[in-house]
């Protein structure tokens, strides 16, 4: 989900609006292995500093592993289950709208609140 963050506070703010490469009903990138070419601001987890991390979702696996936390029990990784994220209720399935759809200035306006 595209984000920005507040200038003056240095807050996290997320959006529900999806990369265009994002299959938001399988919840994964349509074209993983080129998407640092087709998409310019494509974070590549593999090149990243500590900084970076805070980009990422609180829920995370990256980011949980790298500030030394646990997975929760519905993360595949545990659960073995690819639908546990989707049955918990926390993933975009079906919540968020790709960028394609949304003009770039109205993008503020899908700001969630957390």
């Amino acid at each position: 989900m595209h984000k920005f963050e507040d200038e003056d506070t240095g807050e996290m703010l997320t959006t529900d609006i999806a990369c265009r490469l994002f299959d938001a009903e399988k919840c994964c990138c349509n074209d993983y292995k080129n998407r640092l070419l087709k998409v310019a601001d494509c974070l590549n987890i593999r090149s990243f500093e500590a900084e970076h991390y805070r980009w990422l979702p609180v829920t995370c696996a990256y980011r949980l592993r790298f500030e030394g936390k646990d997975l929760f029990a519905w993360h595949p990784l545990l659960s073995g289950d690819v639908e546990s994220v989707h049955q918990a209720g926390i993933s975009m399935r079906g919540h968020c709208v790709s960028e394609n759809d949304v003009p770039e200035d109205e993008w503020t306006n899908h700001i969630q609140e957390t």
